[in-house]
Parts: C-alpha cells; structure tokens; sequence
C-alpha cells in the first residue's frame, strides 16, 4: 500500500436494543441494508469506486459461538471475495455489541475472550493487515453505561467507567494478539471526535469534564497520563489503581494510527443542569487538532457522512467538499494525515433514531443507495478520488 489512502466502509452495526418487555432485540445493519445477500454486489461498487481501502468486520455476535468456538461461514466467503477482487480492508472486529453469551461491556470476561477471537482471525486470514480493533470506544461505552440506550441499558458514571475500562483492555489485548501472529499488522483505531461547548458560565466546568471524558477511551489506549481530576473520576467510580497502571505499561502507540470520526452530531451545547443538545459549531479542522497536540500520532480520517444535514443530494456533496476542505487544510499545516473515508457505501437503515426504532427508515448517507445505484454524492467522490489521488501524499509511506 503506497500513498494517501481514500476509502470508505460497510456499516455493520449490531448493538442490542432494550424492549419494553425487557427483553433485548439485536439490531444487525448488514442486515437491515441486505448486505449478507448482495456482499459480492456491495465489494464490486467498493471496486469500481477504485477506493484504495474498505473498513469491514465480519458481525463478531455470529462468528464468535463460545469460548474457543468460532462459525467462519460468511466470513470466509466474504473475505475470499475480498481478497480476489484486490481490495485491501481495514477490519473492524467489533462494532457496538457483543455475542449472547458475553452479555454486555459490564462483563470482565470480555477482554480475555475478545484477544482470542482476534488471535483466531489473524490465524485464518493471514494477510489481512490493517485492524480496528474495536470501533468507537467511546461511543460504546457512552450509549451503552452512560446513554442507557444500547447493550447494558445504563445510565451511570460506575457502569461507564466499567464499561470504557472493559473496553479499552480488550483494544489493547487484542492488538496485541494480533501482533504475535501477524507482527507486520497496524491499527487504525476509528473514534468519534467530539466536543462540548458550554451555553452558560454556570455550565463551564461540566463541559470541562465532558472535554476530558471524551478522551478516556483513547488516553487508557494509548497510556497518556490524565490530568488529576479525570483520575479522581476514574477511583471514584470504579477502577483500580492497578487497573490504572496496566494501561500505562501497556505501550501500544508505535502500531496505531488515530482514526477520527466527524459528523455534525459531534459537537454538542452542555447547559447547567447537564442536558446537551447537538449544535456543529468549530468544524472538523479545529477538533481533529485537539486530538492530533494531544497523541501527536499519525491520522486519519476514518468516518464523515452527511447526518443530520440528509435532506437533499446538495447537502451531501456540500458536506464532503467542507470535509475534504478541512482535511487539506489541516495536511497543508503539518498533521500527518494519511487518509480520508466516506462512510458508509450504501445507505443505512434507522440511524435516524440511533437504531433504537425499528422502523426501517432509509437514511441517505451513501455513495450509492440501496438498490445499489449510485448517488451524486458517489459520483463527487468518485471525480475527487481520482483528481487528488497522486497529488496528495501520506508522508507514512514507512507504515506499509
């Protein structure tokens, strides 16, 4: 792999939802988008869009059966067709939930078990590798122990806390995993980039911590030393200094690159008593740089769409010429950036209601829509990628 690397990616999201029952519905987005039937069709519009890389992970709920038990099925079929047609996948081993048998985040058997399945994935696909481990640690954590909308169903800093702890040690031992069978692998470590302005004076040192508790997925990763108040929170609800410290010896950044994730849902207003409503306000350029001073890593953009702004097809091609914009901006003034993906390829279902309904309401986020047609936000990117490829470089050609 040479040069700066367009992509984009699958979404295959598959959290589980409480009922008003009680009970859980699983919510599978490779599902709801046809892709387990159409997956030869949807890798051929990734080829024709001549991207140079797709994020995919095969639904980890499927194939992980039980402890030391694996159904490979679809997965080899998929990535065989992967493999054939050239494309060189980023996979995502876990996207926002886990097995039956695992429960959910709270659960601290899951990391333990989480480096085997990733063990075991490298051994049967030798060549794949580039990784994310786990996709958007914050997110899931957040709207799983935090939100109360996902998976667990909590609503706690405890059950957050215990969920980013879980989350972040399976990152790590999974990576690591994957290091021993695979030693040239590299982890693009995709994360919502988000940040909390304040509405009132009043809500200035809430909004404080938010800003800092944004970080704690990617610090605990990637080792940094928090700030004094951010450790009080972490003793406070939960973790050990013991369990503090494994993730200050456990160096991972010499393999990772940080993916940042954008939409216009990532920016959020915090009033005094807590509440946050979404409000797009400092833009992709200034929040990537926070992160980027912060790891000082090499990155890259891993998810943009056009959420929240899906009304028309203008507003889709508005917002990736706004994105791409930025990202050259920022190239231009020294961060290391090495990629940029529109996420996803085909349109999704029920991300309107952050999959909690089950209406199958289509959200037009793609390059192409489900009947597998392509949209003119496809066709933008399809002209941009073949104008920019060869006249922007990565500066990382040593990663590959």
């Amino acid at each position: 792999m040479h040069g700066f690397l367009f992509a984009t990616g699958i979404e295959n999201s598959y959290p589980t939802i409480r009922q008003p029952d009680g009970s859980a519905r699983r919510v599978d987005e490779m599902q709801k988008t046809d892709h387990y039937a159409r997956y030869r069709e949807d890798f051929a519009l990734a080829r024709e869009l001549d991207v140079d890389l797709l994020r995919y992970g095969p639904p980890y709920y499927q194939v992980h059966r039980g402890a030391g038990r694996y159904d490979w099925e679809f997965t080899d079929q998929a990535f065989d067709e992967i493999r054939r047609l050239q494309i060189t996948p980023c996979v995502d081993l876990c996207h926002f939930g886990l097995p039956d048998w695992l429960g959910n985040f709270q659960n601290p058997e899951f990391p333990r078990h989480f480096a085997d399945y990733a063990r075991a994935f490298a051994i049967r696909f030798p060549w794949v590798r580039l990784y994310t481990p786990i996709n958007e640690m914050y997110v899931t954590a957040h709207f799983s122990a935090k939100l109360g909308i996902w998976n667990e169903c909590l609503t706690d800093d405890r059950a957050f806390i215990t969920a980013s702890k879980h989350i972040a040690r399976a990152n790590i031992l999974a990576t690591e995993a994957i290091l021993e069978v695979q030693p040239a692998a590299r982890f693009i470590q995709s994360e919502s980039s988000e940040y909390f302005h304040p509405s009132h004076p009043d809500a200035v040192k809430l909004a404080r911590h938010m800003n800092e508790r944004r970080f704690l997925s990617l610090d605990l990763c990637y080792g940094y030393d928090l700030c004094a108040t951010m450790y009080e929170y972490l003793l406070d609800n939960g973790m050990t200094r013991e369990e503090f410290h494994f993730f200050l010896d456990h160096n991972i950044r010499p393999v990772c690159i940080m993916g940042n994730d954008y939409y216009a849902t990532n920016e959020h207003v915090v009033h005094p008593d807590g509440s946050t409503q979404q409000y797009e306000m400092l833009g992709y350029y200034v929040i990537t740089k926070q992160y980027y001073d912060r790891y000082r890593l090499p990155v890259m953009h891993t998810e943009t769409n056009n959420r929240d702004y899906a009304l028309n097809e203008k507003d889709a091609r508005s917002w990736l010429e706004r994105q791409w914009g930025n990202l050259v901006r920022l190239k231009e003034d020294g961060v290391p950036i090495i990629g940029f993906t529109w996420y996803s390829l085909i349109d999704q279902v029920d991300w309107d209601s952050l999959l909690v309904k089950d209406d199958g309401q289509v959200n037009r986020y793609g390059l192409f829509s489900l009947d597998r047609k392509i949209r003119p936000v496809g066709e933008l990117y399809r002209d941009l990628i073949r104008t920019w490829r060869g006249r922007i470089s990565s500066g990382m050609l040593s990663m590959y």
